[in-house]
């Protein structure tokens, strides 16, 4: 599990949000935690509520996959919070690895088998001549 992190502006546009989010989403489904943070910059610091705006939306937006696990808080010019995915994300991730351990292992005992099957044809074929 990795931290990840992504950055907003409190005068976001919406396909700016829309994609940004969607990334989030990405990295969580990964079974990443990632942090959000808005940047202030210059008299923005001094409408400190459209960054927290922005926050609520991302964690609303992802309410069904995350889970906040620090709320948005002020650190100098940057406002920050965490997610994190949810049980039912984790449960799906370890799911998924498993799947694909068996198919590499089912794979890996095919590909063992074969190799016994063309070491006998060669000796068959070395034993005939």
């Amino acid at each position: 599990m990795q931290m990840k992190e992504m950055r907003y502006r409190p005068k976001i546009d919406e396909h700016d949000f829309q994609f940004k989010t969607k990334h989030v989403r990405e990295f969580i489904e990964g079974g990443n935690k990632v942090k959000t943070f808005v940047m202030f910059r210059g008299r923005e610091m001094a409408y400190t509520e459209y960054g927290r705006k922005v926050l609520d939306r991302v964690a609303k937006e992802l309410e069904d996959i995350a889970v906040v696990e620090s709320a948005a808080s002020q650190e100098g010019r940057k406002m920050i919070m965490v997610l994190g995915p949810n049980g039912d994300v984790l449960k799906k991730r370890k799911q998924k690895e498993l799947e694909q351990r068996k198919a590499e292992k089912v794979k890996q005992e095919q590909y063992e088998s074969k190799q016994e099957e063309v070491e006998k044809e060669e000796q068959q074929n070395n034993a005939g001549e």
